[in-house]
């Protein structure tokens, strides 16, 4: 292995639609990579070199797709048995989602000693919040933005499936901008209230939004919301990280 792969870490984040794969030197985000079919990513895993690397599966086999990473030195499967730069106060963390301890994981390592609420806009939108001790607490799940339209066409009879807009207006004029209203709006009603709540009870608060929705929502809150897309990928690398140097 040459001196410039000892320090690179692959990290996989297998999502319900797509794999990401960053690669970190140390804790920089050097690339960034999106596969949609496993045949894709098992070509990019078998020909690349590295020292080290982690997976998160939300509805994959990690352990195959680890199998496929043949040049690289040590590899991690994000589980609740695998230790963390964190502490996890969840009751019952058999059940927690990997992507949502990683998301945490990047927070306190951007903001170490803060309380942090992750809010990851995906298929689902998830509320993770971190104190400034580091222990993670729990937080909320919700339909994601797709969900909902979907929810709106599938759960009636003449509603059509529409796609969302940034800024719709608060009175539609039509069923395809009420749809729009209702859901977009709806949702950053969501957003603005749970946020609230958190910063009332929790002094000093950071909000980190992340997720595939993240950038459509990040200009319609207000206050101080940091949006970082690859949040989760930086917290599996911080936990990767954290078990090669122990």
């Amino acid at each position: 292995m040459s001196n410039e792969q000892r320090n690179v870490n692959v990290v996989v984040d297998y999502g319900n639609s797509a794999a990401k794969v960053g690669i970190f030197n140390g804790h920089a985000l050097v690339e960034r990579k999106v596969f949609a079919h496993d045949e894709e990513l098992k070509l990019f895993l078998q020909n690349y070199s590295a020292a080290h690397f982690i997976i998160s599966s939300v509805n994959r086999d990690a352990a195959a797709v680890a199998a496929w990473a043949q040049h690289i030195g040590q590899k991690f499967i994000l589980s609740p048995a695998l230790p963390l730069p964190i502490r996890n106060g969840y009751a019952t963390p058999a059940t927690l989602g990997v992507d949502r301890i990683a998301g945490v994981c990047g927070a306190w390592q951007m903001h170490p000693n803060t309380p942090s609420l992750v809010i990851d806009a995906g298929t689902c939108i998830t509320y993770d919040f971190l104190d400034r001790e580091g222990v993670y607490r729990g937080g909320g799940i919700s339909p994601g933005l797709k969900m909902r339209f979907q929810a709106v066409h599938t759960f009636t009879a003449k509603l059509p499936l529409i796609q969302p807009v940034a800024d719709p207006p608060l009175v539609g004029d039509s069923t395809e901008t009420c749809i729009q209203s209702g859901v977009v709006n709806g949702v950053v009603a969501e957003l603005e209230g749970i946020i609230g709540q958190y910063r009332a009870k929790f002094e000093g608060l950071r909000v980190i939004l992340c997720g595939g929705d993240s950038l459509f929502f990040e200009n319609q809150l207000k206050g101080s919301i940091f949006a970082v897309p690859e949040l989760v990928l930086s917290g599996l690398n911080s936990i990767l990280i954290y078990n090669v140097s122990g």
